[in-house]
């Protein structure tokens, strides 16, 4: 991916300022309208969901248990 740096003067400290933005980014973002972000976006949504509701608390409540056993054992 090709990225580019956009440098500007800071006004109050006078010192050159970069951002490093991607340039695929930046074509996706002149390019796409704001129907298309909006369906990416409750795109996302959908799919970020059932993991954070059923994925994240499995996984928490395979680990819990033993770090929980390994703190009363330390103690």
């Amino acid at each position: 991916m090709i990225t580019h740096a956009q440098c500007t003067v800071d006004p109050v400290t006078a010192t050159q300022v970069c951002r490093t933005w991607s340039a695929h980014v930046d074509a996706l973002d002149r390019h796409l309208a704001t129907d298309k972000w909006a369906v990416a976006a409750v795109t996302l949504l959908l799919i970020a969901y059932p993991i954070a509701r059923i994925a994240l608390p499995a996984v928490l409540s395979g680990i819990v248990p033993d770090v929980v056993r390994t703190v009363f054992h330390l103690i």
